[in-house]
């Protein structure tokens, strides 16, 4: 692979817009292994992609446990069946989850328009 295949750490940081202790703390977890050469890092297409897939689990609200298994799954190839079916599980329970705070956030909204609403009418 090229050199010019490869991102460098401060490369990766900007690219995802993330801190180079998030990075490094991914690392740590074994979420990412970057080719070390000496004290540098670099990233090639595969933790790229990796990087890609983390993101938009927290995006979406995963815990740093499910991306690790939602990363192990993407390991074993999009042809699995087991990977699919499991993936759809975490899908299911986070959409749940994410309704549910939908639900809460709506009703919070609701009750403070309704306390505004209250309070300016006895202005």
């Amino acid at each position: 692979m090229s050199e010019d295949a490869r991102l460098s750490f401060k490369e990766m940081c900007a690219k995802f817009d993330v801190t180079p202790r998030t990075l490094r703390y991914y690392e740590y977890i074994e979420l990412l292994s970057p080719e070390r050469d000496g004290r540098a890092r670099y990233y090639h297409p595969r933790e790229v992609a990796r990087m890609k897939l983390i993101m938009r689990g927290r995006k979406f609200g995963f815990s740093l446990e499910d991306i690790r298994q939602w990363l192990e799954l993407y390991d074993q190839g999009p042809e699995n069946r087991v990977q699919m079916e499991a993936w759809i599980k975490l899908a299911d329970a986070q959409l749940d989850e994410l309704n549910s705070r939908r639900a809460q956030i709506e009703e919070s909204i609701d009750e403070l328009q309704a306390l505004r609403d209250q309070v300016a009418e006895g202005l």
